[in-house]
């Protein structure tokens, strides 16, 4: 069966290994019983959603991502010499 050679981070191969249900089991194994997740939804499907279930947020919810929001600050520049 052809192969291919990939490049992988430490951390990606790590994960890897640790999907393996034995020992013996293949890389390509692991990747062929994956489950990707759906990758997002378009506009339209979004607006839909929208439509049948209203809001994903009530007005509690929305005040306390503003008051989260209002609070927040850039990360400490690591660069910047003192």
């Amino acid at each position: 069966m052809p192969s291919k050679t990939i490049s992988l981070r430490v951390e990606a191969y790590e994960r890897l290994r640790r999907a393996r249900r034995f020992p013996g089991e293949s890389f390509s194994q692991v990747v062929l019983r994956a489950r990707w997740p759906h990758e997002g939804i378009t506009g339209a499907e979004l607006l839909r959603q929208y439509d049948d279930h209203g809001p994903f947020f009530g007005e509690e919810g929305l005040e306390r991502v503003e008051r989260l929001k209002a609070n927040d600050r850039p990360p400490e520049d690591k660069w910047h010499a003192s």
